[in-house]
């Protein structure tokens, strides 16, 4: 459908016709924003007050605040690849950052401004930390039991990961329209 002539063309819209498309990207910023913004502050905090302490105990046997230097991905898997993670996540803030012009579905932009903040965080420790740019060690300060110590922008990752595969899960598209079960792929 086009405009007349001299006439305005209306924002895209979602498939419910609220509001314009810009929304959800200016949603995939501000939780972005957000994430990147608590992770810098609390890994700042954690470097002046954690690096010369032991483990302190926040809420024994479920919560302890222990400062550690990470140069690998989670778990400290590829300790040697620390350029390799910082070109992998350079690359998925490209692909976010594309994906996010298009966006109509809130629940995606909100999955992906949390990887985005997350994505972010950990880069820009990989960026401007020691030993050296493009070589930095990632700060990681919060640790449960039975796992790995990390950060605000790890959790920023996870969760935004597993609102995603929920999405998907449900059938939620990216545009906003959702796949009805006959559309799922099945396992023939």
């Amino acid at each position: 459908m086009q405009a007349a002539r001299g006439a305005a063309v209306a924002p895209a819209e979602d498939h419910h016709g609220s509001a314009p498309v810009h929304r959800r990207t200016a949603l995939v910023a501000a939780v972005a924003l957000v994430v990147l913004v608590a992770d810098v502050v609390t890994k700042v905090v954690a470097v002046a007050k954690l690096t010369h302490h032991d483990r302190i105990t926040v809420v024994p046997h479920v919560l302890w605040l222990t400062f550690t230097r990470n140069a690998g991905a989670a778990f400290s898997v590829g300790t040697g690849a620390t350029a390799v993670f910082t070109a992998v996540a350079v690359g998925v803030v490209v692909v976010i950052v594309r994906t996010a012009r298009t966006l109509a579905s809130t629940g995606w932009a909100v999955a992906l401004g949390l990887l985005l903040g997350g994505a972010l965080g950990n880069l820009s420790d990989r960026i401007f930390r020691a030993p050296g740019p493009f070589r930095g060690h990632v700060v990681d300060w919060i640790e449960l039991p039975h796992w790995p110590v990390f950060n605000i922008a790890d959790s920023g990752i996870v969760i935004g990961g597993i609102l995603a595969v929920l999405l998907a899960f449900r059938g939620i598209e990216m545009e906003g329209s959702r796949r009805s079960p006959a559309e799922a792929p099945t396992d023939d």
